[in-house]
């Protein structure tokens, strides 16, 4: 398997999603209103229920590209700060929003400008006072340490090359006794790197996977204990949506090497452009690898 520099990866998946956004904000101008972005039956907003669905604007809808339904498994409660990792269009803030009601705080975190746009005017049209959008990536999180109660993440740790900061930025910013609700493509043990490659791309969510063990080792190297995961349904031969529970130890928590983060929340308003952000967002986090360490492991039945 050809291996691409992480600036050209990361460019790749900058390009597609903006390429999606533009296509469901063009589509926004039809009478029919957005269209849907172009995925298979194992992705995207037939994932959710029509309930949902109907709940948020067609813009939100349109643009989800996930493999899961985060929020239906990350059991949200009132009044809790919820991070989603790579939040597009919005979708998984919005409903994160709602169920954390007005005393809550949801956050939406994303590299691509033309998703940023298209989340803050859907949060607009839902009127969602507390959602807010951040510009940056998901290994450097432009949020202080101890801020977040619960992250979520739909189907875009696969496309991190860098998936050990990403795992220690996210126990940064948990505050004790935090928890993980991911949606995530994964693979079976027995496929190699260049076995997952054959079966999709990268930018596709496929080839970089990471296996069953690989992902339950990388979380517990981060320092997070009960981990959890659970496949929900087939995505490719080997390769499937699972669902991710993982929780931050309350007392006695190691700590991770990415913490050289501020103090301060640097966030952007839910009603700003990217181009109004106050300070540049990777100026608040220092993206680090983990320190070893495991916690108690809970290992899943695999199909």
């Amino acid at each position: 398997m050809s291996e691409q520099p992480t600036e050209t990866l990361r460019e790749t998946v900058r390009r597609r999603y903006a390429a999606a956004a533009v296509k469901v904000a063009e589509g926004g101008t039809a009478c029919c209103g957005p269209h849907p972005v172009e995925v298979d039956e194992h992705f995207g907003s037939t994932l959710y229920t029509a309930d949902e669905r109907d709940a948020l604007p067609a813009g939100a809808v349109a643009a989800s590209l996930g493999c899961g339904n985060p929020t239906a498994v990350a059991d949200l409660h009132e009044g809790e700060r919820v991070l989603d990792l790579g939040s597009g269009g919005g979708i998984d803030v919005l409903l994160s929003a709602r169920r954390v009601g007005p005393t809550g705080k949801a956050y939406g975190l994303d590299m691509t400008d033309e998703m940023l746009q298209l989340a803050l005017a859907n949060a607009r049209k839902a009127g969602a006072a507390n959602a807010e959008f951040l510009k940056g990536t998901i290994e450097a999180i432009p949020l202080p340490a101890g801020s977040i109660d619960v992250v979520i993440s739909n189907c875009v740790i696969n496309l991190s090359t860098d998936k050990a900061t990403v795992f220690a930025e996210t126990f940064r910013v948990l505050t004790p006794g935090g928890r993980i609700g991911v949606s995530d493509v994964v693979a079976d043990d027995t496929l190699t790197p260049a076995q997952r490659a054959e079966r999709g791309d990268h930018v596709g969510c496929i080839a970089g996977a990471l296996s069953f063990t690989e992902y339950r080792e990388g979380l517990e190297a981060a320092g997070f204990m009960d981990v959890e995961i659970t496949p929900t349904h087939s995505v490719a031969d080997g390769m499937h949506s699972a669902v991710i529970h993982a929780t931050k130890p309350r007392t006695g928590a190691k700590t991770s090497r990415a913490t050289g983060s501020a103090d301060a929340c640097c966030g952007v308003n839910a009603f700003r452009t990217p181009a109004e952000t106050s300070a540049d967002p990777r100026d608040t986090a220092t993206g680090a690898k983990t320190a070893s360490g495991r916690g108690r492991r809970s290992g899943p039945e695999q199909p």
